[in-house]
């Protein structure tokens, strides 16, 4: 996570909550499919995706 959640809407942190992500700096493995990448879509502008 790049971005922080304060600020945002109730539907942007419960996203980036079930995707394991608290605050600035957090890291998390995630599968590679539909669903992880919707949630990823939906906050983008707050995290960087890489490819394990």
């Amino acid at each position: 996570m790049v971005r922080s959640l304060s600020g945002r809407s109730e539907k942007q942190i419960a996203t980036a909550l079930s995707l394991g992500l608290k605050k600035i700096g957090d890291v998390t493995v995630q599968p590679d499919n539909v669903q992880t990448n919707g949630k990823i879509a939906k906050i983008s502008h707050m995290v960087a995706v890489t490819k394990a």
